[in-house]
């Protein structure tokens, strides 16, 4: 199944995109969450449309996000949850719970769908996170997770 991607997909591609992958991926996933759209041959001014504009806005967001990187990377972010006895979770810390943590000790708003965990973030101590800021700008933040 051929798409259009009009949002960020990690592995797979970048807005404004034509993808081919698996039909029940397509199906069933990325084109109800609203990330794709089926490729048509009418659909290739909506691909460029949507290049157009992600240009314009990586040309202007460079340095900024050049800045937002120096800031991440300068302090360690904490996230406090609740935690067991041993020191174990009670579930996994999740991306949206770090994004609120990095906003908060940043004061920049860092989107949930930018952070990728390598592995779950299940237990007390400090973790390694990236955060994909811009095509050419990837921020290693370090994490601090600490009992509520």
């Amino acid at each position: 199944m051929k798409l259009i991607l009009t949002q960020e997909v990690t592995g797979l591609g970048g807005p404004g995109d034509v993808v081919e992958v698996k039909d029940g991926y397509g199906r069933n996933y990325l084109v109800p969450q609203g990330v794709a759209i089926r490729w048509t041959r009418g659909g290739e001014k909506t691909v460029e449309s949507i290049k157009a504009a992600r240009s314009a806005r990586s040309v202007r967001d460079l340095g900024h996000a050049q800045e937002v990187k120096a800031k991440l990377e300068a302090q360690t972010v904490n996230v406090s949850v609740k935690a067991g006895e041993s020191g174990r979770l009670f579930g996994a810390v999740t991306v949206a719970e770090i994004a609120s943590a990095l906003s908060a000790t940043t004061g920049e708003s860092v989107d949930k769908r930018t952070i990728a965990v390598d592995n779950a973030v299940r237990s007390l101590g400090a973790h390694q996170v990236t955060v994909r800021l811009h095509d050419e700008v990837v921020a290693t933040v370090s994490l601090n997770v600490v009992k509520a």
